[in-house]
């Protein structure tokens, strides 16, 4: 994925997300960084297009979001999804039965 910068506003709105992460992002983290899962390269709190999504790796094109009780119910995450799946990128939710 080549880096396409949002704006700013979203670029610093991930900034504060990678700042104070959730408790399950700050486990799914842990897990994930430094390419410790299989040596995958996982991004957190990227900003694509209109949208900040919490991990992403680029080179599967998957992106995890988590807790997602909210997110499997809010207007704007089901648009989300929408939009990046018509981008090729495969969307797991965490909490949900969308993984």
């Amino acid at each position: 994925m080549p880096h396409r910068p949002g704006t700013p506003v979203k670029r610093n709105f991930a900034r504060a997300m990678r700042r104070e992460p959730t408790e399950a992002e700050g486990r799914l983290w842990h897990e994930l960084r430094g390419r410790r899962l299989d040596k995958i390269k996982f991004r957190r709190q990227v900003p694509i297009r209109r949208f900040v999504a919490d991990f992403v790796c680029a080179e599967a094109r998957l992106i995890v979001e988590i807790d997602g009780s909210q997110h499997a119910k809010q207007r704007r995450d089901q648009e989300r999804d929408a939009e990046l799946k018509a981008r090729d990128f495969a969307c797991c939710v965490s909490g949900t039965t969308m993984c």
